[in-house]
């Protein structure tokens, strides 16, 4: 059964969305049943009827937008800082952005960031996995 809202999601089909108000209006079968029948959260069907009822569409909503991204200001920066040093761990690049521009980041707010730059990250060959340099 699907639940809903997961990021990443794409929303559901106009032609699901349009069968299962049809399947509702014939009153043969309970909202629940209808849930169970199209693998729906019955949640769901509830939310599609009440649309239905009160607007008489049951098309997707328009995507509401979401957190901006916070270091979007800081993109050029962090596009010549992976170029100058590619090797640069992810603290190291939150650490010289804060310096630069006092933008606070995590690094994993840093790792989402320069996934959507799709900018690669290299690991040196020359430190170990524990971080600490060969020799």
């Amino acid at each position: 059964m699907n639940t809903g809202k997961l990021l990443g999601m794409k929303p559901y089909s106009q032609d699901l969305r349009e069968r299962v108000i049809a399947t509702i209006r014939t009153g043969q079968h309970t909202q629940a049943e209808i849930a169970e029948l199209y693998g729906l959260a019955q949640a769901t069907v509830e939310n599609w009827w009440r649309r239905w009822r009160a607007t008489g569409s049951v098309a997707a909503l328009p995507h509401a937008g979401g957190n901006p991204r916070a270091l979007r200001e800081c993109e050029a920066m962090i596009r010549a800082e992976v170029n100058k040093r590619p090797d640069l761990s992810l603290e190291e690049l939150c650490t010289r952005v804060k310096a630069r521009t006092d933008v606070v980041a995590s690094p994993s707010m840093m790792c989402r960031e320069l996934q959507h730059l799709k900018l690669p990250r290299k690991k040196s060959r020359s430190t170990t996995a524990n971080g600490r340099p060969h020799g």
